[in-house]
C-alpha cells in the first residue's frame, strides 16, 4: 500500500480522529477512532482542509455539456456557508429534515455541506421518483424542505405530492426556475460567506442523514446515521478505493445513492483526494470511457450493472493507463466480469460489500491477497459473524446471515436505526447483532463468498440454492448481458430454479438457446441448480439504484 506523505510536513486530517494497526503488508487490522463525540464533517474536515490547503483542489466536474468546474475546498467552504446562512434564513434548522433531489450536479455539495453545519438532517433521494414516492417520502420522513432538480418532470412530481404531504413547507428549485419555488442558484448567493461553529452545532450521536433503502420488498425503511458515520468511510477510500491525495476519484453513482456517500464525499475527502464527477443524464460507457485520460482519473468504482456494460465495449480503443486502482460493490460481480476486465484492461476490479445501513463491511483491501469472485474480509472496523436462523454460527463452508456484533455499541459506520420505525430497527438489531439479511460463507482462509438475499435463497427438493452462483455461470456466456435468478413455485419440487435473461443485441432468442443455456449449467456447477425455466426479456426490474429486484422475477 503506498503511502503518500501530507503537504509541507502537516498532518492529514484524518489522523486526528482515527489510528490504524496495520499487518506487514500494509493491510489495516485493526482502526481505532478518537475525538469522535464532537467531529462535524463539514466543519473538521472540509473548512479544516480549506484553512491549511485552500486552493488544493477538491471536486473536477463536468455538466451534462461537460462544462468544466473546479472546485477548490476553500470553494466548498465558502459555498456551503452561504448557503447555511441561506438555509437558517428561509427557517430551517437543527433536526429538520430536508430532501435533496440533485441529481450530480455540483449544487449538491454545496447543500449537504450546508445541512451538516446547520445541523439539518439531509435525505438524499434519486430524480425518478414519481408522485406517489415522494408523498410516501415526505410524511415518512417528516420533510420540511425539498432542494430539487429543474430537470425533467422530477419537481412537477413533488408538487403532485406536497398536496398531501403537510409537512413540506420548503421548495427550492436548481437549474431553473419554477412558479411556487425558490430560486436556489440565485439566492444563496446573496448570504455571507461566513457561518461559524457554537456550542450549539451538532455533532457525535447526533443525527446528520438519512438514507431510504432500496424497497427490493415493501416500501422503504429510512436508515439514519449519525455525524460519526462519515469516519466509517476512511479504509472505503483509503484501503479499499485506494484514492491518491492528488489523484482524481470516480465513483459512479447519482447522489441520491447511498453509494454516492461511500465514494463522492465522505471518505475521498477525509484523505484529502479530489473526486470527479460527470453529470450524465444516462450512462453510455463510449462516451464516459474518453474522460479517463483527458483528466487523468487515477481511482475508479463502479457497481455491477455498470462494469457488465463496460466489458461490451472494445477497451482496447480506450486509454486507461491513468487508472491505479478499480472496485465494484452495490450488489456482488460475476467473476466473468472480472476476468473479462483484467483481460482488456490489466486491472483487477476489487470487490467490497455493504449496505445502506453501513460503510464497507466486507472488501478487498488494499495489500491484502484477494481470490476472484470472493467479497473479501472483514473490514477493520467491524466484527462479522455468519449465523444460522436459531442464530448459532455456522462452521467453515456453511452458508449463513452475514451478522455485525454490537454487543458493545453500535460500531462507527453503522447506522443507528431505522427512523420513526422502532419494530423494524428491532427486527434487525437483537441479541447483540444486526442482522444484515444477506448470506455468504466463509472459507478456511478467512474469505466471504456472496450467496444472496436471505429471502432470495431458493429451496427445491431439500436444496437450498443461492441465485448469485446460477447468474454467475450464466454470465459466463458471452451472448448474455444481464441475468436475474429467482424462485419459481412448483408443486413437486417446492420451487425451482428460473433465470431470466436479456440477451446482447442481435442475438436470437430460441428455444435452441434456452436448452444450451440449461446444459451449460448443469455441466458448469452441481446438475440440481440448472434452471428448469428460462425466460428471455428486454430488460430486468430493478430498484433506483440499479440492483436487480429478483422478487419480481
Amino acid at each position: 500500500m503506498q503511502e503518500f506523505p501530507a503537504e509541507n510536513g502537516r498532518t492529514r486530517v484524518w489522523h486526528r480522529y482515527a489510528d490504524v494497526e496495520k499487518d506487514e503488508n500494509g493491510t489495516p487490522v485493526k482502526i481505532t477512532f478518537k475525538n469522535t463525540d464532537k467531529f462535524n464533517f463539514a466543519f473538521d474536515v472540509i473548512d479544516a482542509i480549506a484553512d491549511e490547503i485552500p486552493n488544493k483542489l477538491a471536486m473536477l466536474h463536468l455538466d451534462r455539456e461537460k462544462n468544466e468546474h473546479r472546485f477548490t475546498f476553500n470553494d466548498l467552504k465558502r459555498a456551503s456557508n452561504r448557503c447555511a446562512n441561506y438555509f437558517k434564513s428561509l427557517g430551517i434548522k437543527k433536526g429538520d429534515r430536508v430532501m435533496l433531489v440533485l441529481k450530480r450536479h455540483y449544487q449538491f455539495w454545496f447543500a449537504i455541506l450546508a445541512l451538516e453545519k446547520l445541523g439539518a438532517i439531509a435525505i438524499p433521494a434519486v430524480a425518478q421518483l414519481q408522485e406517489h414516492d415522494f408523498e410516501y417520502r415526505f410524511n415518512a420522513a417528516g420533510v420540511k424542505a425539498i432542494i430539487c432538480t429543474a430537470d425533467g418532470d422530477t419537481a412537477h412530481q413533488a408538487d403532485l405530492a406536497a398536496k398531501n404531504a403537510p409537512g413540506l413547507e420548503l421548495k427550492l428549485i436548481v437549474n431553473g426556475e419554477r412558479e411556487g419555488w425558490h430560486n436556489f442558484d440565485e439566492e444563496y448567493q446573496m448570504y455571507s460567506t461566513h457561518f461559524h461553529r457554537t456550542e450549539d452545532t451538532p455533532c457525535g450521536d447526533d443525527l446528520m442523514l438519512m438514507y431510504f433503502t432500496s424497497g427490493t420488498t415493501g416500501y422503504p425503511k429510512i436508515a439514519a446515521h449519525s455525524y460519526k458515520h462519515p469516519l466509517g468511510h476512511l479504509h472505503t477510500a483509503k484501503y479499499w478505493h485506494c484514492v491518491n491525495p492528488n489523484g482524481l476519484h470516480l465513483t459512479i453513482s447519482d447522489t441520491g445513492w447511498a453509494k454516492a456517500g461511500w465514494g463522492k464525499i465522505y471518505g475521498q475527502w477525509l484523505c484529502e483526494a479530489a473526486i470527479f464527477v460527470y453529470d450524465f443524464d444516462r450512462f453510455d460507457a463510449a462516451d464516459i470511457l474518453p474522460l479517463f485520460a483527458k483528466y487523468h482519473i487515477t481511482t475508479f468504482c463502479a457497481p455491477p450493472t455498470m462494469w457488465r456494460m463496460l466489458i461490451k465495449q472494445d477497451l482496447s480503443k480506450y486509454d486507461l493507463s491513468s487508472v491505479t486502482h478499480a472496485s465494484s460493490a452495490g450488489e456482488a460481480l460475476n467473476p466473468e466480469v472480472f476476468r473479462q476486465i483484467e483481460k482488456q484492461t490489466g486491472l483487477q476490479v476489487m470487490e467490497g460489500f455493504g449496505q445502506t445501513e453501513s460503510t464497507m463491511i466486507i472488501g478487498n483491501l488494499a495489500g491484502a491477497d484477494h481470490k476472484l469472485g470472493s467479497m473479501g474480509k472483514v473490514a477493520p472496523i467491524y466484527n462479522v459473524t455468519l449465523l444460522d436462523p436459531e442464530g448459532k454460527e455456522v462452521p467453515v463452508g456453511t452458508s449463513g446471515e452475514i451478522c455485525v456484533d454490537i454487543s458493545k455499541g453500535i460500531p462507527i459506520g453503522l447506522f443507528r436505526e431505522y427512523y420513526r420505525d422502532e419494530e423494524k430497527t428491532k427486527e434487525v438489531m437483537h441479541d447483540g447483532w444486526y442482522h444484515t439479511g444477506d448470506v455468504a460463507w466463509c472459507d478456511e482462509d478467512g474469505f466471504y463468498w456472496y450467496v444472496g438475499r436471505a429471502d432470495d435463497v431458493i429451496k427445491s427438493s431439500g436444496y437450498r440454492i443461492g441465485p448469485f452462483e446460477i447468474e454467475s455461470v450464466i454470465m459466463e456466456l458471452p451472448y448474455v448481458l444481464e441475468c436475474g435468478v429467482s424462485a419459481a413455485p412448483d408443486e413437486v419440487r417446492g420451487q425451482v430454479v428460473k433465470a431470466s435473461i436479456v440477451l446482447t443485441k442481435g442475438t436470437e432468442p430460441t428455444e435452441e438457446l434456452k436448452k444450451e443455456i440449461q446444459n451449460y449449467v448443469k455441466q458448469h456447477t452441481a446438475p440440481y441448480k440448472y434452471p428448469r425455466i428460462v425466460v428471455f426479456r428486454d430488460e430486468l426490474p430493478k430498484t433506483v439504484s440499479g440492483k436487480i429486484q429478483r422478487a419480481l422475477l
